[in-house]
């Protein structure tokens, strides 16, 4: 059980998220306005079926539901019935987040009818929903508190996490998990033979050799789309047109229905789209058009390709991949895990993505073919700390050198202070090739790979082009090898090809200005010296307490709260670490959890939150929540003057008293 605020009993409230979605900064910012607001919080997380919420429900004065993929409809349809059959009269129940994928309006009376006492069918800010609250628990006594009844039901969610090891797999282990991976899809018996394979792969177009030519300077940096739709042939015409304005690397966006491993459901999805001539998936499904499929693809586009995904079990999906001519596999252990899933223990991601590096390696070790393993340093894309990124990032790449993997590629996804950014690529760069020098492997390539802003995205159309136009100056500044691009309907809309060329033009254009372009070398020293200081204490905790083992270090320290993901839905990211902007909008600790800081690092982040706070007009730390809710949202709602944020944007309050007083 939670408490901030022990003044008096709180009322007990449920919280957690409903269906397949695991976006969770919504519902971790509301659980800590409720904590501090002085009420008990039972937390559920995301990705829980209606009947989790019913079974605690007798235990709660009020049960918060959200959903956020837009099919709250589907989800609650049998509310009723779970309400007879639980029989639950006392508890109220809120349901809110983003209920149904178009406006939704006529929703609202819908879930009332069906029992809810109260439905925001869109966004609504939290002193809304704390006000009304406290309206509707006034005269409502607090439930009598049952630790050991909760206690109890969290004992059956726990699960013992089995021994890793940073040891190569071996051939026999390896021959033998592959017989079996290669069996669960009928398309996966095409990709058998390795030999065929590389025969085919050496001829294709190589992500490794032109990231090689971008980090020589011989190439400029590569501009690459995401794209992902369900027919061979419509893919094939996207990747033609992205080519065609200048695009030299591409990549599949592969479907939710893969990344579920369900590829029964894609089979139909993909008659679905041919038969009514409109797609009904969201993204390329790799695994069902199989080698066949996709060797197709490049010898059309002869350009490199990669595969993106997040896919829960990639290991048939890395497979057919690589047979099929990609030449770039992204994720990792924890990237593609922490980030995404509730409860996906890391000793058996560890264990999975290591059969994904051992298959990369092999194809370099018996046939001189380097492969590309990028990882997603993105993260959960919301105010995610550099050092965290950086962390997570050379974690990853140790464990995929060690089963024979020659070239990797770093991730990180641009926050909007512009010094901070660029001092983050550039000491990703230098720390990741100091630690894999150390280590031995100083044959292993390293790019990096800079994501345009990955979380809520500004509606107006100006505001998005100048974002595009000017984090494509900032990846240019950075030395980064790689730019993932958006498109400017990011924030309302699934992209239309239309769309992403104008992405790209506007990205390419941003390159082509950053010559011209500044940033304050003094402040990107002075962040870098930061970043590096952090991110030692990260690692250095890590590998200590896995006593040298990397893998036994990222699954004991996420136990211990050494790693701690902000906004992750899973049960093993403790998260304790909370984020905000400072005045400058570089993204600072407002909780550090037990992440091994120093007492200089501490005070530095409480110094900078403390300064924000108080210009904010914020008096006490039990209001973080108000914080870390503005910075959410401030770039959805256009609430900035310009992109990157000049200094002193994160607080609109100073920009009025500065404004005023130049007035």
């Amino acid at each position: 059980m939670e408490r901030l605020n022990s003044n008096r009993p709180g009322h007990t409230i449920l919280l957690g998220g409903i269906g397949g979605d695991s976006h969770s900064v919504g519902l971790t910012i509301m659980r800590q306005a409720l904590l501090a607001g002085g009420y008990q919080v039972r937390y559920l997380g995301t990705q829980n079926r209606l009947e989790d919420f019913f079974q605690l429900a007798s235990l709660c004065n009020v049960v918060m539901v959200s959903n956020m993929d837009g099919h709250a409809k589907y989800y609650v349809r049998c509310f009723p019935d779970l309400k007879q059959q639980y029989m639950t009269r006392g508890p109220l129940w809120y349901l809110g987040g983003n209920l149904h994928i178009g406006d939704a309006q006529g929703y609202e009376s819908y879930f009332l009818e069906l029992g809810f006492d109260r439905a925001f069918v869109k966004f609504v800010d939290i002193t809304t929903v704390m006000k009304l609250l406290e309206s509707d628990l006034r005269g409502i006594e607090p439930i009598t508190n049952c630790d050991a009844l909760w206690e109890r039901a969290a004992q059956g969610s726990r699960y013992v996490q089995g021994a890793v090891s940073d040891e190569q797999v071996t051939q026999d282990g390896f021959d033998r998990t592959r017989r079996e991976v290669l069996e669960h899809w009928k398309t996966g018996r095409d990709a058998r033979h390795l030999e065929s394979n590389a025969e085919f792969l050496s001829r294709q177009p190589s992500f490794p050799k032109a990231q090689a030519l971008v980090n020589t300077s011989r190439m400029p940096l590569l501009v690459q789309p995401r794209s992902g739709v369900p027919l061979v042939e419509e893919q094939i015409r996207l990747f033609n047109a992205f080519k065609s304005v200048g695009a030299r690397a591409l990549s599949y966006q592969v479907d939710s229905l893969t990344r579920n491993n369900n590829y029964a459901g894609a089979e139909e999805a993909i008659r679905d789209s041919r038969s009514s001539a409109a797609a009904t998936i969201n993204g390329f499904p790799v695994i069902n058009h199989g080698v066949e499929g996709l060797r197709r693809i490049i010898s059309e586009v002869c350009l490199p390709l990669q595969t993106r995904h997040s896919t829960r079990d990639p290991r048939l999906l890395a497979e057919i991949s690589y047979a099929g001519g990609v030449t770039a596999f992204e994720g990792g252990a924890i990237c593609y895990n922490i980030p995404y899933y509730k409860n996906y223990p890391l000793d058996e991601s560890i264990k999975t993505w290591q059969y994904v590096d051992r298959l990369t390696g092999l194809y370099y070790e018996r046939f001189g073919i380097k492969l590309d393993r990028e990882f997603f340093g993105t993260l959960t894309a919301t105010l995610i700390p550099p050092c965290l990124a950086i962390a997570i990032n050379i974690l990853e790449s140790i464990l995929a050198v060690k089963q024979g993997v020659k070239c990797v590629s770093l991730g990180y996804a641009e926050q909007g202070e512009r010094c901070q950014d660029v001092a983050t690529i550039r000491v990703m760069q230098a720390m990741a090739r100091q630690t894999l020098d150390n280590l031995g492997y100083k044959d292993v390539q390293i790019n990096t790979v800079f994501h345009q802003y990955m979380a809520a995205f500004p509606e107006a159309p100006r505001m998005a082009e100048e974002l595009i136009f000017n984090s494509a100056s900032t990846a240019a500044l950075s030395g980064a090898t790689r730019l993932i691009t958006k498109t400017p309907v990011e924030a309302y809309r699934i992209p239309t090809l239309e769309d992403n060329l104008q992405g790209l033009s506007l990205a390419m254009a941003g390159i082509a200005q950053a010559t011209g372009a500044w940033v304050d070398e003094e402040r990107v020293r002075q962040e870098s010296a930061i970043i590096e200081r952090e991110v030692r204490a990260i690692l250095d905790s890590v590998i200590y307490c896995g006593n040298g083992s990397i893998a036994d270090g990222i699954v004991s320290g996420f136990e211990k709260g050494l790693l701690d993901i902000p906004f992750s839905p899973s049960i093993y990211s403790q998260g304790k670490v909370m984020t905000a902007r400072d005045l400058d909008g570089a993204v600072r600790f407002l909780s550090m959890g037990n992440l091994q800081f120093d007492r200089e690092i501490r005070q530095f982040h409480q110094s900078k939150m403390g300064e924000r706070r108080r210009a904010e007009g914020l008096l006490s730390e039990n209001q973080n929540h108000l914080l870390i809710e503005k910075d959410v949202m401030q770039i959805a709602r256009g609430e900035y003057t310009r992109w990157p944020f000049p200094a002193r944007e994160a607080s609109g309050k100073v920009e009025r008293v500065l404004g005023n007083a130049r007035a």
